[in-house]
This record gives structure tokens, C-alpha cells and sequence, in this order.
């Protein structure tokens, strides 16, 4: 009849109901209301992103505070130049980064830190690998004295393993003795005072400090592969070779990137050794890069921080390159 409202058809209600119902499943999702929206409050999935976030705040605050806050303050340091309460902005304001460039003894000790970083870091995770295959074997006797013979160069402290490499490396440290005994040598060498035999002390002294270190890592990959895997492949006729390459090495590919990374990150940041063993010399020829910048920083009266934390963020740049190339290379996943 004219001027009465008419009911809605059926359909229509059913459209109604389908929106609504179509909207509160959308609100669930989101972790929102619950359903009913006349109950407010958080849904299920709301509460554990909530409980989440409860326990990820303090370890995020405190990762902030300690980590991401000095490399901040450390940046902006980079940019200004003085000591103590007289540090004020540079004009230019990047000039420190500019006297990178210039600086031919931070410049060399760019170069030594590489020449350790690419000699030493291989030969180290190579031994670090075939320990590791080896004291993996199920039939060797005695595997936990041997693990443990391995790795306790690891447990020594920095500073008395590097003054223990000193004196064996005298001029009448062990190896002269032996030397002489042997006639190979008839007089006692200086290893430390010759800028070539310096540089192979210390890298001898980095792979028997880290290769322990690293075959632990290594090992413990090693013992999460099933035994009926090589098994398998001894069936197929593949010998210890081709078993290595083929099976072991893919398998441990997570780690060995993981080592890598580790081992580049600790090597451009190579202290200890460099100030211990040569104290950078002779004329700088075994200097490192965190050695200079403590020199700067602390060993040479004025400290020069700005001037120091510009190197250090270019370390950090270096790092952070260098550690996103290994990534990439050793991603093996489509």
C-alpha cells in the first residue's frame, strides 16, 4: 500500500548478516574486539602479540641503550674535533673522515689487518673443519681428550697468549734454541724486529688462539648430520672426498657462514696481538686498525676522539659490508 514502508526482502537481511559477519572476522584478524562486539576487550591473538611485546620490550630497551645509542653518540663525535669539555663540530664538518684519506699510517695498518684477515682466516677455518671431521669419527678413542687439547688455546687469556708467542719468538725464546740445536740457524733470529716474520708470528698465533674456537662451532654441525646419511653415500660409491664436498660441506654452509662472519668481524677488530707481540712495529709495518685508533684515542696524550671514532665507523662500514657479502654468497636457499 502507498505511504506504508514495506518489509525488506529476505536477501537483503541475508547481505546484512554476511557484512556483519564478514566485518567481525576482519576485526578477529586484526586482533581486535572479540566477535561480539558488544564484549570489548583484546582477542586471543591480541593478548599473545601483547604478551610478546611484554617480553621483547626490556631486551629491546636495554640493546638500544647499550648498543645502538653509543654507535649514535660515537657518530657524532666523528664530526667534531678537541678534547674533553672543548669538543666542538668540525669545519668541514667531515674533515676527520676527509684525514682518512690522508693518513698513510692508518693506511697501513688498513693494509695489515686485510693481509691478516686473508691469510689467516682461511688457512684457520680450514683446520677448523677437518678437526672437526676428525674428531667426529664414531670409532676414534679418546675424542674428549682431544676436543678438549683443541680447544683450550681458547681458554688462555688474550694478553698472556700473545706475551707467551713473544718469548718463544725471542731472540733467545725456544724456537732460536731449536733452531740452533738443529743448525738450521747459527745465530738467534729477531722474528719480531723483521716486519715479514712479525706479520707470520702473529698470524701463526691467531690460528692457534681461534682454530679450537671455531672447530666447536663446527663439531657441533657436524654431530646434527645422521650418520645414515654417509652411509648412504658410501653405498653410492662415493668416497671421503667426494663425501666431504658433497655432503658434509653443503650441510654445514649455515655455520660456515656464520664463522666467517665471526672471524672477519674479529679480525678487523685485531688488538691484542698487535699491541703485545710488536707493539705495531717495527715502523708500523704490524700495526692494526684498533690499535692506531687506541693510540689516537689514549696512548699519545691528548686524545684525539673525534679523529678515533671516525675510524672506528669506518671499521663498523667495513664490517658491515664484508659480513653482508659472506651472507649473500653462502645463501644457498632459492
Amino acid at each position: 500500500m502507498r505511504g506504508t514502508a514495506s518489509s525488506p526482502p529476505f536477501y537483503c537481511k541475508e547481505l546484512v548478516i554476511v557484512r556483519q559477519n564478514a566485518e567481525q572476522l576482519q576485526s578477529f584478524l586484526k586482533g581486535g574486539v572479540h566477535v561480539n562486539s558488544k564484549k570489548k576487550g583484546m582477542s586471543l591473538l591480541g593478548k599473545q602479540r601483547a604478551a610478546g611485546w611484554t617480553f621483547l620490550a626490556p631486551a629491546t630497551i636495554m640493546i638500544a641503550i647499550m648498543s645502538f645509542y653509543p654507535m649514535i653518540r660515537a657518530f657524532i663525535i666523528s664530526l667534531q674535533t678537541g678534547a674533553g669539555a672543548n669538543m666542538r663540530f668540525a669545519d668541514p664538518i667531515f674533515s676527520n673522515y676527509k684525514r682518512i684519506l690522508a693518513d698513510k699510517v692508518f693506511q697501513q695498518s688498513i693494509v695489515n689487518t686485510f693481509l691478516y684477515l686473508i691469510i689467516q682466516v682461511p688457512i684457520m677455518l680450514i683446520l677448523a673443519i677437518l678437526l672437526a671431521q676428525l674428531l667426529n669419527n664414531k670409532d676414534l678413542k679418546f675424542k674428549g681428550f682431544f676436543r678438549t687439547c683443541v680447544f683450550l688455546p681458547c681458554a688462555t687469556s688474550l694478553v698472556s697468549y700473545s706475551l707467551i708467542f713473544r718469548s718463544m719468538f725471542a731472540t733467545d725464546g725456544l724456537i732460536n734454541s731449536i733452531l740452533i740445536k738443529l743448525g738450521i740457524l747459527s745465530t738467534g733470529y729477531n722474528f719480531l724486529g723483521n716486519s715479514a716474520s712479525a706479520k707470520i708470528v702473529i698470524i701463526l698465533a691467531l690460528i692457534w688462539r681461534w682454530t679450537g674456537y671455531n672447530m666447536v662451532f663446527y663439531l657441533a654441525g657436524l654431530q646434527n648430520i645422521e650418520y645414515s646419511v654417509y652411509e648412504a653415500a658410501k653405498i653410492d660409491g662415493a668416497n671421503g672426498w667426494k663425501t666431504f664436498w658433497k655432503i658434509t660441506v653443503p650441510l654445514l654452509m649455515p655455520t660456515i657462514v656464520m664463522t666467517v662472519i665471526m672471524s672477519i668481524n674479529g679480525t678487523l677488530q685485531l688488538f691484542d696481538e698487535s699491541v703485545n707481540l710488536t707493539q705495531g712495529g717495527p715502523a708500523y709495518s704490524t700495526m692494526t686498525m684498533s690499535h692506531y685508533i687506541y693510540n689516537n684515542a689514549f696512548g699519545q696524550g691528548v686524545g684525539k676522539f673525534g679523529y678515533a671514532s671516525a675510524m672506528s665507523f669506518f671499521i663498523f662500514i667495513l664490517v658491515a659490508i664484508l659480513s653482508a657479502i659472506s651472507m649473500k654468497v653462502g645463501d644457498n636457499r632459492d
